[in-house]
């Protein structure tokens, strides 16, 4: 099968992370807004939930295809690129939640003592970062033995160092304790109440399965191709990890902001399964006119979510009366035609097509930015 083929299928599933990442992240109001678009309070699973992880499985897919490419060229080419797309993805991802670097009320720069650490993009370089040296240095079998170790060690970390009466809490996480001791309490997310990261030291570690899981099942991919036989035995992997991670969860709960093994496995299968419905429809059964859309996120995943970011941030600062652009777009705007929640969801779409547009130019120049 032609090698831009493969590709394409791969650049929907993850454009379409990068579209409705955007949308989750960026409503009107979040006060208000519909369930599926909103993360589980704590265990539990929405659509929303299964953004993130997503984006980690499209790396690990696009590494089934990149680091071949490199991996012959000798140790000083890996890890010279390696630490490169690290360093640089951390560090847009920590400058992010420094801009804009100004406080324009006392124009003063804001301090660095008060910035957050860690943030999605820094997750995702940490996970491709040890994800890499896994598959680098292991075999398939050591990477899919390494995936079930790390599991079944996080699990039996939180249950031994967390509290005893709830190690699955808020208050009895034992990664909350790390996190506090090693990155300060200024330093992390304060969006649950407390100082709490989401994407914490220690919740990092069984992220790193879900790159793995992505670069398993591209590699089987790329090794088998695009057949019937393929998608059948990926389909019943994905089938099986759903049902193991249902069963798990009755003791070691689904839950996404202290990414428990459960959810590792429940987010990878159903990964699987929405990446093989869209190999059978654009690669066999050649439906591909709808692709496009999704193509222009896919092409340039971290830059437009980057630029999102940025965006969004410049939305709530510029000025309009006594509140700010954003405000004005979903409550004046959408607000006059729309109820609160559709207003809210509309702003949303209409910030992920800003984004799309920007992107499709980019496009159209072939224009593709890459770390």
């Amino acid at each position: 099968m032609p090698e831009n083929q493969r590709y394409l299928a791969l650049d929907v599933f993850r454009g379409m992370t990068v579209c409705f990442m955007i949308i989750v992240n960026s409503p009107g109001s979040w006060t208000i807004a519909y369930s599926p678009l909103l993360h589980a309070d704590w265990h539990g699973f929405t659509p929303t939930d299964l953004v993130f992880p997503s984006f980690l499985f499209a790396v690990g897919n696009a590494m089934a295809f990149s680091m071949r490419k490199y991996e012959s060229l000798g140790e000083n080419i890996f890890w010279t690129k390696t630490l490169k797309r690290t360093l640089i993805i951390f560090g847009i991802g920590f400058l992010l939640y420094w801009f804009p670097f100004v406080d324009f009320e006392t124009w003063t720069l804001k301090p660095l003592s008060e910035t957050r650490i860690f943030g999605v993009l820094q997750r995702i370089a940490l996970c491709y970062f040890v994800a890499s040296i896994i598959l680098h240095y292991g075999s398939a079998k050591f990477a899919l033995w390494s995936s079930g170790l790390i599991l079944l060690a996080y699990w039996l970390i939180l249950y031994t160092f967390g509290d005893q009466h709830d190690p699955y809490s808020l208050a009895g996480y034992a990664g909350h304790v790390i996190d506090l001791t090693i990155l300060g309490e200024k330093h992390l997310y304060h969006g649950e109440g407390m100082a709490f990261d989401p994407e914490g030291i220690l919740s990092t570690l069984p992220a790193v399965v879900n790159v793995i899981a992505g670069f398993l099942a591209g590699n089987f991919i790329r090794s088998k191709s695009n057949n019937y036989e393929t998608i059948a035995k990926l389909m019943m992997a994905g089938s099986l990890l759903i049902l193991v991670a249902l069963f798990w969860d009755m003791v070691f709960p689904i839950n996404k902001k202290i990414w428990t093994s459960s959810y590792v496995l429940l987010t990878i299968g159903l990964d699987l399964v929405l990446l093989l419905i869209l190999i059978y429809v654009i690669e066999l059964l050649k439906k591909q006119g709808w692709t496009y859309f999704f193509l222009v996120f896919g092409r340039n995943p971290l830059f437009i979510y980057v630029l999102s970011q940025i965006l969004i941030v410049i939305l709530y600062t510029i000025p309009i009366g006594e509140s700010s652009l954003q405000y004005w777009l979903y409550n004046d705007f959408f607000g006059s035609f729309s109820s609160p929640i559709n207003a809210s969801l509309l702003f949303a779409i209409f910030f992920m097509v800003l984004n799309w547009f920007i992107g499709y130019l980019l496009d159209r120049k072939g224009i593709y930015i890459k770390v």
